[in-house]
Order: structure tokens, then C-alpha cells, then sequence
């Protein structure tokens, strides 16, 4: 890995749900995601009104951690059990760079955590118990139902890429953020 960019916008919230937010559209895609990978208590279904809970807000800061590889990295072909590897040890440093987001927190705002938890290396949702870390686990924007993708492109205009053929993309982006100004 050769550098970290840190990327961050400030957004209106209305004007963010009424472009990038389909909470029916982006939760199917959650629930079959979690359908594959397990349950996690970050993602739908929840105890609470989504819309609710972006209304209750009037900004989003957008944080976006741009990873970009080594010439080196780029070249060289993983095998698919080196590349699951790789891309499973940043899914863990993702926990890291939320402290970022931690500590922009206050009693008027909510963090959004850089896409699925993974705090506990297996979640007591597939188990059917109470999230055991509920003060530090934060929801992901996809989970709340914002179109990520679309996000990165307009806001920051760079486009999301994925590891394919035992190759690494050029960057990787995690993307998380802030709701605060509360009403």
C-alpha cells in the first residue's frame, strides 16, 4: 500500500436523501449480501424508521479513505486465496480509520461506519443475540439506504473499484460518515 488519502464533504441532508437515499432498493442488496456473508446487526432489517433517522439530521459528512496500491501491488497476480487475504486484512483496518469518525462524534450527531461492521470477528446476529459492542457498532450509509457508488462518483468524482482476476484495482475507497446539526 503506498499512500491513504483522507476525502471529505459536507453535504445537506435533505438534499443528499432526495438525490442518493432509496432505502427499499439499497436494503434488498443488503439482506442478499448478508444472505451470502452472515448476518450483521449494521445492516437491515432494524428497530427503528430509516427515514426517521435521516430526518432527524440537516448535514452528512461524507468521509471517504482512498487506498491506493504500489505500482508493485498492481503488477503482481494474486493467487484468490492471497487476494481474499489481502482484502480481508483491509476490511480490518477499516476499524481503525472509523476512529477517525469516532471521534467527530458528539451527543448531536451519529457516525456511519465504513461499510459492514466487523468489530467482532463473527456477529451475535447470526446467533440471535444482542450486539455485544451496540456503543461503538455504527450503521453503514449502503444500510441506511444511500447509493454509495453514485456518491463517490458525483461527490468526490472517483468511481469504486473492485479486486477481480487476482488483480488489485488501482484504490480502494471506504466510505463512512457523519450526521450532526441535529433537529
Amino acid at each position: 500500500m503506498s499512500e491513504i488519502k483522507k476525502l471529505t464533504a459536507d453535504v445537506d441532508v435533505e438534499e443528499y436523501y432526495k438525490n442518493y437515499v432509496d432505502f427499499e432498493k439499497f436494503s434488498k442488496l443488503c439482506i442478499e449480501e448478508q444472505e451470502m456473508l452472515g448476518y450483521n446487526w449494521s445492516y437491515p432489517p432494524f428497530d427503528f424508521d430509516v427515514d426517521e433517522l435521516w430526518n432527524s439530521y440537516n448535514k452528512l459528512k461524507i468521509v471517504a479513505f482512498k487506498i491506493e496500491f504500489s505500482d508493485e501491488e498492481l503488477e503482481h497476480t494474486f493467487s484468490e486465496i492471497e487476494l481474499n487475504h489481502i482484502l480481508k486484512r483491509f476490511e480490518r483496518f477499516k476499524a481503525r480509520l472509523m476512529n477517525e469518525i469516532y471521534v467527530l462524534e458528539n451527543e448531536d450527531s451519529q457516525g456511519l461506519y465504513l461499510g459492514k461492521c466487523n468489530l467482532c470477528m463473527k456477529c451475535t446476529r447470526e446467533f440471535g443475540m444482542h450486539c455485544k459492542m451496540p456503543f461503538k457498532m455504527r450503521y453503514p450509509l449502503e444500510a441506511l439506504g444511500a447509493d454509495v457508488d453514485q456518491t463517490v462518483e458525483d461527490i468526490f468524482g472517483l468511481k469504486i473499484h473492485y479486486a477481480h482476476d487476482g488483480k488489485l484495482p488501482e484504490y480502494l475507497i471506504f466510505v463512512g460518515g457523519l450526521l450532526y446539526d441535529k433537529k
